[in-house]
């Protein structure tokens, strides 16, 4: 089975677990994730994530206003730096 289609056979049940589990650092059972674990979640849910076309808001990591430059196309924000 390639990784593509074990990401297409998990359901948004076990990607919700494996959300809370990267989030929490445990497994629903109380059980510690390791950092391998916690790598390969996280791999396994962005890749869910975007096979299954969720919205960038509904994401991992997804930061609403995380950088206010983002859609200006001025150059209002720059600063000119002289050094003497």
């Amino acid at each position: 089975m390639t990784l593509e289609e074990l990401i297409k056979a998990m359901t948004p049940e076990i990607y919700q677990n494996m959300r809370s589990a990267i989030e929490l650092g445990r497994w629903p059972d109380g059980r510690k994730l390791d950092e391998e674990q916690r790598a390969l979640c996280m791999e396994a849910v962005i890749y869910y994530e975007q096979l299954n076309d969720l919205p960038a808001s509904e994401r991992v990591g997804y930061m609403e206003d995380a950088c206010k430059s983002e859609g200006k196309h001025g150059d209002d924000d720059v600063q000119t730096l002289t050094i003497q």
